[in-house]
């Protein structure tokens, strides 16, 4: 397990097919949803399962079904022997997105589960902003664990199908879904941390680097960065101010100017990520990182995280609007539509 040093590993600017599998779009980022791709990584996936518990009944809140003991404290909470027997949890289940909720610690784990590589579309936008919203209006839920249910990739990025053929006013609605993920998940009140199995590149990075704390799978075959400039577009400004706030001016210009992909520990080198660890030891280690974060009182951890945040949060708000116009003009010239058609075209034939 190692965290955050100054050791001197270069970044690696990857070339391959797999690595420029993120993002299309002009002033933003986009990824490709081909199993092929993510081919030659190989990696044991870390296994989440769903614990099924005997002697609970199921109550539903807000859309989510919780599993509650039928005996409990005066609070509501269930009693410690039970929590330790029976690990009580509370499920939430669609198409794309699954929440375990463990009313015992007040912390959620979030599982991205869109095959082939969590490609971030539309319908994988919208479920994600909901499952957030609603844990963030239980006031009982403190922390978020961000993470992949499928093996070798976290989330390749902003799915290029969303802006390929499609009318204005569907790549409108699409980039205020994008926006909307990450201001609520860079706002949120909650703890949140990213436990990142596996490549996250383009958009798939730019959620993790919204979480308070990042944790990565230590696999060389495993990369992450904002990489846009490698198919020739450049990331927004919301996306180059979220990792300057993490890595620095200097680092960031790098990294955006050369679309460079770093390993993790590469990643953890320049603090893109703050802690590596063998891949049996992911979800452990996210547990450990939540609790040391919630035992900080959270009026002033809140009130430091918006202190922090704010300003860039801010900037997108006031900004929003041209955002979208800007993404729109961009991503719908016939120029930029023949090169998404030659691209896609190129990955039909290496699939098959």
């Amino acid at each position: 397990m190692r965290s955050k040093g100054h050791r001197g590993a270069r970044p690696r600017c990857t070339r391959t097919i797999a690595s420029l599998l993120l993002s299309v779009n002009s002033f933003h980022n986009v990824r490709l949803d081909l199993n092929s791709l993510f081919a030659g990584l190989v990696s044991c996936h870390v296994s989440l399962p769903h614990f099924k518990q005997s002697g609970f009944r199921n109550v539903s809140v807000g859309g989510f079904f919780l599993s509650q003991a039928s005996s409990s404290s005066r609070h509501g909470r269930v009693c410690a022997s039970t929590v330790l027997a029976a690990q009580q949890r509370s499920n939430s289940t669609s198409s794309k997105i699954s929440v375990d909720f463990d009313q015992s610690t007040g912390v959620a784990v979030m599982h991205m589960k869109s095959p082939p590589v969590n490609s971030l579309s539309l319908d994988f936008l919208t479920e994600f902003c909901i499952s957030l919203e609603k844990l963030e209006m239980d006031k009982s839920c403190r922390g978020l664990i961000i993470t992949s249910s499928l093996p070798k990739v976290f989330s390749a990025g902003l799915d290029i199908l969303e802006m390929y053929g499609k009318s204005p006013e569907s790549c409108g609605e699409f980039w205020k879904a994008v926006q909307e993920m990450w201001l609520k998940l860079y706002s949120s009140n909650m703890v949140t941390v990213a436990a990142i199995n596996g490549s996250s590149p383009a958009g798939g990075c730019l959620m993790s680097l919204t979480c308070d704390y990042r944790i990565m799978v230590d696999n060389p075959r495993y990369s992450i960065g904002l990489n846009e400039t490698q198919l020739g577009i450049v990331a927004p400004f919301w996306f180059k101010d979220t990792m300057a706030n993490t890595v620095g001016h200097r680092v960031t210009e790098m990294a955006l100017a050369l679309g460079m992909l770093y390993s993790p520990a590469e990643a953890l080198n320049i603090g893109l990520v703050d802690q590596i660890v063998p891949e049996d030891k992911l979800m452990s280690t996210a547990e450990q990182t939540m609790a040391k974060w919630l035992a900080i009182p959270a009026h002033a951890r809140q009130l430091t995280k918006s202190m922090m945040r704010k300003p860039t949060v801010d900037r997108l708000t006031s900004k929003r609007e041209a955002d979208v116009q800007n993404f729109v003009s961009f991503i719908t010239k016939d120029a930029i539509q023949n090169s998404l058609r030659v691209y896609l075209e190129m990955l039909k034939r290496k699939k098959a």
